[in-house]
Protein backbone atom coordinates (compact mmCIF):
# COMPACT_ATOMS: atom_id res chain seq x y z
CA UNK A 1 0.00 0.00 0.00
CA UNK A 2 1.58 3.37 -1.02
CA UNK A 3 2.28 6.61 0.85
CA UNK A 4 1.34 9.62 1.16
CA UNK A 5 4.00 12.38 1.31
CA UNK A 6 3.66 13.24 5.46
CA UNK A 7 3.92 9.21 5.78
CA UNK A 8 6.94 8.76 3.86
CA UNK A 9 8.73 12.09 5.50
CA UNK A 10 8.00 10.10 9.17
CA UNK A 11 9.06 7.06 7.80
CA UNK A 12 12.43 8.44 6.87
CA UNK A 13 12.76 10.60 9.80
CA UNK A 14 11.89 7.77 12.38
CA UNK A 15 12.84 4.56 10.74
CA UNK A 16 10.39 3.02 10.71
CA UNK A 17 7.25 1.88 8.38
CA UNK A 18 4.90 5.08 9.67
CA UNK A 19 1.41 5.09 8.48
CA UNK A 20 -1.91 7.09 9.54
CA UNK A 21 -2.62 7.00 13.06
CA UNK A 22 0.72 5.40 14.50
CA UNK A 23 2.74 7.41 16.80
CA UNK A 24 6.04 7.51 15.85
CA UNK A 25 9.43 9.30 17.50
CA UNK A 26 11.62 11.01 14.62
CA UNK A 27 14.60 12.90 13.90
CA UNK A 28 13.99 16.95 13.44
CA UNK A 29 15.78 18.83 11.15
CA UNK A 30 15.27 21.70 12.91
CA UNK A 31 13.45 23.25 15.65
CA UNK A 32 13.01 27.00 15.45
CA UNK A 33 11.75 29.43 18.43
CA UNK A 34 10.56 33.04 19.00
CA UNK A 35 10.86 35.83 21.64
CA UNK A 36 7.49 34.73 22.94
CA UNK A 37 7.76 30.75 22.82
CA UNK A 38 11.73 30.56 23.10
CA UNK A 39 12.20 31.81 26.94
CA UNK A 40 9.79 28.82 28.16
CA UNK A 41 11.81 26.02 26.65
CA UNK A 42 14.99 27.46 27.32
CA UNK A 43 14.13 27.42 31.48
CA UNK A 44 12.80 23.83 31.13
CA UNK A 45 16.04 23.01 29.16
CA UNK A 46 17.95 25.10 32.17
CA UNK A 47 16.12 22.58 34.78
CA UNK A 48 17.10 19.50 32.72
CA UNK A 49 20.88 20.19 34.08
CA UNK A 50 22.33 18.51 30.99
CA UNK A 51 24.97 19.67 28.45
CA UNK A 52 23.10 18.11 25.73
CA UNK A 53 21.86 20.62 23.21
CA UNK A 54 21.62 19.72 19.56
CA UNK A 55 22.78 23.40 18.64
CA UNK A 56 22.85 22.63 15.22
CA UNK A 57 19.51 21.76 14.93
CA UNK A 58 18.14 24.98 17.18
CA UNK A 59 17.29 28.44 15.10
CA UNK A 60 15.98 31.45 17.36
CA UNK A 61 14.57 34.15 15.49
CA UNK A 62 13.18 37.67 17.83
CA UNK A 63 9.79 38.68 16.02
CA UNK A 64 6.76 38.98 17.56
CA UNK A 65 7.95 41.64 19.68
CA UNK A 66 10.31 43.74 17.97
CA UNK A 67 11.69 45.90 18.30
CA UNK A 68 10.72 46.01 22.61
CA UNK A 69 7.87 47.36 23.19
CA UNK A 70 7.85 47.44 26.74
CA UNK A 71 10.16 46.15 29.78
CA UNK A 72 8.32 42.39 29.76
CA UNK A 73 9.07 42.45 25.70
CA UNK A 74 12.60 43.19 26.33
CA UNK A 75 13.30 40.78 29.07
CA UNK A 76 11.93 38.16 26.94
CA UNK A 77 13.94 39.28 24.20
CA UNK A 78 17.34 39.42 26.28
CA UNK A 79 17.20 36.22 27.64
CA UNK A 80 17.04 34.31 24.08
CA UNK A 81 19.84 36.84 23.43
CA UNK A 82 21.71 35.55 26.63
CA UNK A 83 21.23 32.29 25.82
CA UNK A 84 22.47 31.70 22.25
CA UNK A 85 25.30 33.89 23.65
CA UNK A 86 25.72 31.38 26.64
CA UNK A 87 25.77 28.43 23.81
CA UNK A 88 27.17 29.53 21.27
CA UNK A 89 24.20 29.22 18.85
CA UNK A 90 24.99 30.45 15.73
CA UNK A 91 21.76 29.98 14.44
CA UNK A 92 20.19 33.64 16.07
CA UNK A 93 18.77 36.19 14.28
CA UNK A 94 18.94 39.53 15.98
CA UNK A 95 16.89 42.34 15.20
CA UNK A 96 18.15 43.72 12.31
CA UNK A 97 19.29 40.83 10.23
CA UNK A 98 16.09 38.97 10.78
CA UNK A 99 12.46 39.01 10.15
CA UNK A 100 9.25 37.42 10.38
CA UNK A 101 10.17 33.44 11.71
CA UNK A 102 8.91 31.96 8.79
CA UNK A 103 10.28 34.11 6.28
CA UNK A 104 13.29 33.63 7.79
CA UNK A 105 13.55 29.80 8.25
CA UNK A 106 12.81 30.24 4.36
CA UNK A 107 14.96 32.57 3.44
CA UNK A 108 18.29 31.03 5.12
CA UNK A 109 17.69 27.71 3.88
CA UNK A 110 16.73 26.08 6.87
CA UNK A 111 13.23 24.78 5.21
CA UNK A 112 13.75 22.62 2.22
CA UNK A 113 11.94 19.45 0.49
CA UNK A 114 12.11 16.28 2.54
CA UNK A 115 12.89 17.78 6.00
CA UNK A 116 10.79 17.76 8.79
CA UNK A 117 10.65 21.21 11.07
CA UNK A 118 9.10 21.48 14.04
CA UNK A 119 8.32 24.98 15.58
CA UNK A 120 7.10 26.49 18.84
CA UNK A 121 4.56 28.79 16.68
CA UNK A 122 1.08 27.58 15.29
CA UNK A 123 2.33 28.80 11.33
CA UNK A 124 5.22 26.81 11.03
CA UNK A 125 3.00 24.73 8.50
CA UNK A 126 4.60 27.34 6.24
CA UNK A 127 7.22 25.23 5.16
CA UNK A 128 5.16 22.60 3.65
CA UNK A 129 4.70 25.46 0.76
CA UNK A 130 7.90 23.78 -0.52
CA UNK A 131 7.79 20.22 0.19
CA UNK A 132 8.69 19.96 4.10
CA UNK A 133 6.60 18.60 7.13
CA UNK A 134 6.89 20.96 9.14
CA UNK A 135 4.04 21.49 12.51
CA UNK A 136 3.60 23.94 15.26
CA UNK A 137 4.77 22.55 18.44
CA UNK A 138 4.60 23.60 22.14
CA UNK A 139 7.51 25.28 23.86
CA UNK A 140 8.24 22.20 26.55
CA UNK A 141 7.71 19.92 23.26
CA UNK A 142 10.59 22.76 21.25
CA UNK A 143 13.11 21.89 23.95
CA UNK A 144 12.85 18.06 24.25
CA UNK A 145 13.49 18.60 20.75
CA UNK A 146 16.60 20.41 21.03
CA UNK A 147 17.52 18.21 23.76
CA UNK A 148 17.17 15.38 22.39
CA UNK A 149 16.72 15.82 18.35
CA UNK A 150 13.96 13.89 18.06
CA UNK A 151 10.00 14.02 18.84
CA UNK A 152 7.39 12.04 18.97
CA UNK A 153 4.69 12.65 16.65
CA UNK A 154 0.99 10.78 15.42
CA UNK A 155 1.24 10.64 11.59
CA UNK A 156 -1.97 12.27 10.15
CA UNK A 157 -4.33 11.48 8.11
CA UNK A 158 -3.91 13.30 4.49
CA UNK A 159 -6.55 15.03 2.16
CA UNK A 160 -5.91 15.36 -0.80
CA UNK A 161 -6.28 18.60 -2.88
CA UNK A 162 -6.87 18.32 -6.53
CA UNK A 163 -5.58 21.55 -8.42
CA UNK A 164 -6.63 22.32 -12.06
CA UNK A 165 -6.79 25.70 -14.41
CA UNK A 166 -5.12 28.35 -13.04
CA UNK A 167 -6.11 31.92 -11.54
CA UNK A 168 -7.36 34.70 -13.23
CA UNK A 169 -6.72 38.44 -12.72
CA UNK A 170 -5.83 39.68 -9.03
CA UNK A 171 -7.15 36.04 -7.47
CA UNK A 172 -4.34 33.98 -5.40
CA UNK A 173 -3.26 31.55 -3.01
CA UNK A 174 -5.03 33.52 -0.35
CA UNK A 175 -8.01 33.55 -1.36
CA UNK A 176 -7.90 29.61 -2.40
CA UNK A 177 -7.22 28.65 0.85
CA UNK A 178 -9.80 31.01 2.18
CA UNK A 179 -11.99 29.10 -0.12
CA UNK A 180 -10.66 26.22 1.78
CA UNK A 181 -11.15 26.61 4.90
CA UNK A 182 -14.83 28.33 4.32
CA UNK A 183 -15.70 25.00 2.28
CA UNK A 184 -14.61 22.78 5.16
CA UNK A 185 -14.76 24.82 8.30
CA UNK A 186 -12.02 25.78 11.05
CA UNK A 187 -12.47 22.46 12.35
CA UNK A 188 -12.68 20.24 9.25
CA UNK A 189 -8.94 19.34 8.62
CA UNK A 190 -8.29 18.53 12.74
CA UNK A 191 -5.44 16.58 13.16
CA UNK A 192 -4.91 15.80 8.96
CA UNK A 193 -2.08 16.68 6.21
CA UNK A 194 -3.09 18.53 3.48
CA UNK A 195 -1.45 17.41 0.09
CA UNK A 196 -2.48 19.82 -3.07
CA UNK A 197 -2.11 17.41 -6.51
CA UNK A 198 -2.81 18.26 -9.88
CA UNK A 199 -1.91 19.79 -13.19
CA UNK A 200 -3.24 23.35 -11.38
CA UNK A 201 -0.03 23.14 -9.11
CA UNK A 202 2.18 24.12 -11.78
CA UNK A 203 0.31 28.00 -11.93
CA UNK A 204 0.55 28.38 -8.19
CA UNK A 205 3.81 30.69 -7.46
CA UNK A 206 5.48 29.17 -4.55
CA UNK A 207 4.99 32.33 -2.57
CA UNK A 208 1.40 31.68 -2.81
CA UNK A 209 2.04 28.01 -1.86
CA UNK A 210 3.68 29.10 1.06
CA UNK A 211 0.64 31.23 1.93
CA UNK A 212 -1.69 28.16 1.40
CA UNK A 213 0.82 25.97 3.27
CA UNK A 214 0.62 28.69 6.10
CA UNK A 215 -3.12 28.44 6.80
CA UNK A 216 -3.32 24.98 6.90
CA UNK A 217 -3.59 25.18 10.63
CA UNK A 218 -6.71 27.47 10.22
CA UNK A 219 -8.79 24.54 9.43
CA UNK A 220 -6.85 22.59 12.31
CA UNK A 221 -4.39 21.13 10.02
CA UNK A 222 -1.35 19.73 10.72
CA UNK A 223 0.74 20.71 8.04
CA UNK A 224 -0.21 21.58 4.46
CA UNK A 225 2.06 20.27 1.60
CA UNK A 226 2.73 20.70 -1.78
CA UNK A 227 5.15 18.57 -4.27
CA UNK A 228 8.73 19.64 -5.15
CA UNK A 229 8.45 20.71 -8.61
CA UNK A 230 10.87 22.68 -11.00
CA UNK A 231 9.47 26.07 -9.63
CA UNK A 232 9.98 25.00 -5.62
CA UNK A 233 14.04 24.08 -7.30
CA UNK A 234 13.98 27.47 -8.81
CA UNK A 235 12.95 29.36 -5.29
CA UNK A 236 15.39 27.28 -2.97
CA UNK A 237 18.78 26.94 -5.47
CA UNK A 238 20.16 29.77 -3.91
CA UNK A 239 19.77 29.42 -0.38
CA UNK A 240 18.76 25.40 1.09
CA UNK A 241 21.16 24.59 3.43
CA UNK A 242 22.81 21.42 2.86
CA UNK A 243 21.33 18.23 1.22
CA UNK A 244 17.88 18.10 0.63
CA UNK A 245 15.54 15.62 -1.06
CA UNK A 246 12.38 15.93 -2.87
CA UNK A 247 9.60 13.60 -1.42
CA UNK A 248 6.27 12.38 -3.54
CA UNK A 249 3.12 10.65 -2.58
CA UNK A 250 2.62 7.32 -3.89
CA UNK A 251 -0.07 6.88 -6.87
CA UNK A 252 -1.83 4.31 -4.76
CA UNK A 253 -1.76 6.28 -0.81
CA UNK A 254 -4.81 6.29 1.15
CA UNK A 255 -6.14 9.60 1.92
CA UNK A 256 -8.86 10.57 4.21
CA UNK A 257 -10.87 12.78 1.70
CA UNK A 258 -10.46 14.18 -1.58
CA UNK A 259 -11.42 18.22 -2.17
CA UNK A 260 -11.49 19.55 -5.85
CA UNK A 261 -10.83 23.19 -6.99
CA UNK A 262 -10.87 24.54 -10.54
CA UNK A 263 -8.00 27.33 -9.92
CA UNK A 264 -10.03 29.38 -13.44
CA UNK A 265 -12.98 29.65 -10.50
CA UNK A 266 -11.53 31.40 -8.00
CA UNK A 267 -12.72 34.63 -6.97
CA UNK A 268 -10.96 37.30 -4.31
CA UNK A 269 -12.16 35.98 -1.11
CA UNK A 270 -12.86 38.50 2.02
CA UNK A 271 -13.35 36.10 5.70
CA UNK A 272 -15.63 38.14 7.62
CA UNK A 273 -15.53 38.06 11.92
CA UNK A 274 -14.49 36.44 13.70
CA UNK A 275 -13.51 33.19 11.97
CA UNK A 276 -11.24 32.17 8.70
CA UNK A 277 -14.14 29.64 8.06
CA UNK A 278 -16.86 32.97 7.44
CA UNK A 279 -15.73 33.44 3.69
CA UNK A 280 -17.47 35.00 0.66
CA UNK A 281 -16.71 36.98 -2.78
CA UNK A 282 -15.10 40.25 -2.11
CA UNK A 283 -17.47 41.55 -4.48
CA UNK A 284 -20.55 41.28 -2.31
CA UNK A 285 -19.17 43.01 1.02
CA UNK A 286 -20.11 46.25 1.50
CA UNK A 287 -18.02 47.04 5.01
CA UNK A 288 -16.18 50.75 5.50
CA UNK A 289 -12.67 50.24 6.90
CA UNK A 290 -10.47 52.24 9.16
CA UNK A 291 -6.97 50.26 8.62
CA UNK A 292 -5.31 47.81 6.24
CA UNK A 293 -2.72 45.63 6.91
CA UNK A 294 -0.33 44.36 4.23
CA UNK A 295 2.45 42.14 5.72
CA UNK A 296 2.90 38.80 8.55
CA UNK A 297 4.33 35.30 8.01
CA UNK A 298 1.55 34.65 5.25
CA UNK A 299 1.56 37.65 3.06
CA UNK A 300 4.90 39.67 3.69
CA UNK A 301 6.66 38.46 1.00
CA UNK A 302 8.31 40.30 -1.85
CA UNK A 303 5.48 39.46 -4.30
CA UNK A 304 3.10 40.26 -2.25
CA UNK A 305 4.63 44.15 -1.83
CA UNK A 306 4.87 43.95 -5.49
CA UNK A 307 1.27 43.23 -5.48
CA UNK A 308 0.35 46.10 -3.61
CA UNK A 309 2.34 49.06 -4.74
CA UNK A 310 0.91 47.93 -8.66
CA UNK A 311 -2.33 48.32 -6.97
CA UNK A 312 -1.54 51.95 -4.93
CA UNK A 313 1.05 53.03 -7.60
CA UNK A 314 -0.20 56.77 -8.28
CA UNK A 315 -3.06 56.93 -5.59
CA UNK A 316 -3.47 58.32 -2.28
CA UNK A 317 -4.62 56.19 0.77
CA UNK A 318 -8.36 56.96 1.69
CA UNK A 319 -9.05 59.77 4.08
CA UNK A 320 -9.50 58.89 7.50
CA UNK A 321 -7.84 54.81 6.60
CA UNK A 322 -4.33 54.17 7.54
CA UNK A 323 -2.13 51.57 5.60
CA UNK A 324 0.04 50.03 7.32
CA UNK A 325 2.72 48.07 5.16
CA UNK A 326 5.10 45.64 6.93
CA UNK A 327 7.58 43.54 5.32
CA UNK A 328 8.25 40.15 6.48
CA UNK A 329 12.35 40.29 6.71
CA UNK A 330 14.91 42.65 5.91
CA UNK A 331 16.02 40.46 2.69
CA UNK A 332 12.35 42.16 2.07
CA UNK A 333 12.94 45.46 3.40
CA UNK A 334 16.12 45.79 1.22
CA UNK A 335 14.49 44.49 -2.18
CA UNK A 336 11.44 46.82 -1.50
CA UNK A 337 14.12 49.86 -1.89
CA UNK A 338 16.02 48.14 -4.77
CA UNK A 339 13.07 48.12 -6.73
CA UNK A 340 11.37 51.12 -6.06
CA UNK A 341 8.30 49.66 -3.74
CA UNK A 342 8.83 51.71 -0.95
CA UNK A 343 8.74 54.88 -2.58
CA UNK A 344 5.48 54.13 -4.06
CA UNK A 345 3.99 52.86 -0.84
CA UNK A 346 5.42 55.99 0.80
CA UNK A 347 4.42 58.67 -2.26
CA UNK A 348 0.79 57.13 -1.40
CA UNK A 349 1.12 57.97 2.42
CA UNK A 350 1.29 54.42 3.44
CA UNK A 351 2.46 53.88 6.99
CA UNK A 352 5.64 51.14 5.98
CA UNK A 353 7.44 49.56 9.12
CA UNK A 354 10.35 47.06 9.21
CA UNK A 355 9.92 43.63 9.62
CA UNK A 356 7.59 42.39 12.79
CA UNK A 357 4.44 40.50 13.87
CA UNK A 358 3.31 42.96 16.18
CA UNK A 359 0.18 44.36 14.54
CA UNK A 360 -0.89 40.70 13.31
CA UNK A 361 -1.18 39.30 16.61
CA UNK A 362 -2.20 42.83 18.29
CA UNK A 363 1.09 43.12 20.46
CA UNK A 364 1.51 46.41 19.50
CA UNK A 365 1.55 48.79 16.88
CA UNK A 366 -1.21 49.32 14.51
CA UNK A 367 -3.71 48.48 17.53
CA UNK A 368 -7.83 48.51 16.44
CA UNK A 369 -10.42 50.82 18.99
CA UNK A 370 -13.26 49.78 19.66
CA UNK A 371 -15.91 49.46 16.80
CA UNK A 372 -12.97 49.99 14.15
CA UNK A 373 -12.07 47.35 11.52
CA UNK A 374 -9.64 46.54 9.51
CA UNK A 375 -8.59 44.20 6.38
CA UNK A 376 -5.98 42.71 6.91
CA UNK A 377 -3.64 40.20 4.63
CA UNK A 378 -2.55 38.34 7.93
CA UNK A 379 -4.22 34.58 8.63
CA UNK A 380 -6.21 35.14 12.10
CA UNK A 381 -9.17 37.13 12.82
CA UNK A 382 -10.37 35.90 15.66
CA UNK A 383 -12.28 38.26 18.25
CA UNK A 384 -9.92 41.25 19.49
CA UNK A 385 -7.12 39.46 17.57
CA UNK A 386 -6.03 43.00 16.13
CA UNK A 387 -6.98 45.32 19.19
CA UNK A 388 -10.29 45.73 21.49
CA UNK A 389 -12.60 42.87 21.18
CA UNK A 390 -15.08 45.54 19.95
CA UNK A 391 -13.06 45.67 16.62
CA UNK A 392 -13.49 43.21 13.57
CA UNK A 393 -11.32 41.95 11.31
CA UNK A 394 -11.49 41.30 7.78
CA UNK A 395 -9.21 38.57 5.93
CA UNK A 396 -8.16 38.76 2.32
CA UNK A 397 -5.33 38.92 0.06
CA UNK A 398 -2.52 41.47 -0.73
CA UNK A 399 -4.30 43.08 -4.08
CA UNK A 400 -7.87 42.93 -2.13
CA UNK A 401 -5.90 44.67 1.06
CA UNK A 402 -4.60 47.37 -1.19
CA UNK A 403 -7.01 48.22 -3.12
CA UNK A 404 -9.38 48.30 0.01
CA UNK A 405 -6.72 50.89 1.38
CA UNK A 406 -7.56 53.39 -1.91
CA UNK A 407 -11.11 53.15 -1.99
CA UNK A 408 -12.17 53.01 2.35
CA UNK A 409 -13.65 49.95 1.67
CA UNK A 410 -13.31 46.13 0.97
CA UNK A 411 -13.28 46.25 -2.38
CA UNK A 412 -11.49 44.48 -5.58
CA UNK A 413 -8.87 45.77 -7.79
CA UNK A 414 -11.60 46.06 -10.58
CA UNK A 415 -13.85 47.64 -8.72
CA UNK A 416 -11.44 50.03 -7.69
CA UNK A 417 -10.97 51.08 -11.34
CA UNK A 418 -14.24 51.17 -11.87
CA UNK A 419 -14.46 53.67 -8.78
CA UNK A 420 -11.89 55.75 -10.45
Amino acid sequence: MGKTIAEKILSEKSGTDARAGQIVVANVDYVMVNDVTGPIAFREYEKLNTENLHKDKLVLIPDHYVPNKDIASAEQAKEMREFASKHKIDNYFEVGRGGVCHQVMIEEGFAAPGRLIVGADSHTCTYGGINAFSTGIGSTEACAAFTTGRLWFRVPETIKVELTGEFKGYAGGKDLILKIITDIGVDGANYKAFEFHGPGIANITVSDRLTISNMAIEAGGKAGIFPCDKLTEEYIKDTAKGEWKAVEADPDATYASVLKYDLSEIVPMVAYPHLPENGRPVKDADVKIDQAYLGSCTNGRIEDMRIGAEIVKGRKVAEGVRFLVVPASQKVVRQMIDEGLMQIFLDADAFVSGPTCGACLGGYMGILASDEKAVSSTNRNFIGRMGDKNSEVYLAGPAVVAASAIAGRIVTPDELEDMS
